[in-house]
């Protein structure tokens, strides 16, 4: 599981630096830039502070918050692709990998949540 973890955080991880990469060459639509920017690494910080969560709740809420800025994020690459910021190949390349984070964080609060109704 730990293995499971490390490459899911390392995801997060290279997520955040290839929005943030494609963001410094967006022009305009700083705002829009900016919130992208936030929740496309707030999806990663969430999972490392679950790790210290102080109570299986605070570390379930930690995946929860992490899984709606995944979802924020998708919201804002689509404005950007809808505003010509940037182009189709890279809006599929971020929502796959997004997709991908997304699908694994909702699997990890699946089992947390079973695991907590377990014990």
């Amino acid at each position: 599981m730990e293995n499971y973890k490390n490459t899911l955080r390392e995801q997060t991880i290279n997520f955040a630096i290839e929005v943030s990469d494609i963001c410094d060459n967006i022009k305009g639509c700083s705002v829009y830039v900016n919130q992208l920017l936030r929740c496309s690494s707030s999806i990663g910080a969430n999972l490392h502070e679950a790790k210290y969560a102080q109570s299986t709740a605070d570390f379930i809420n930690k995946l929860e918050i992490a899984l709606k800025e995944s979802f924020e994020t998708e919201y804002w690459l689509e404005l950007l692709l809808r505003k010509e910021k940037i182009n189709d190949y890279t809006y599929k390349n971020l929502i796959n990998k997004c997709g991908t984070i997304r699908r694994k964080l909702i699997a990890s609060v699946t089992t947390a949540k079973k695991k907590a109704v377990q014990s």
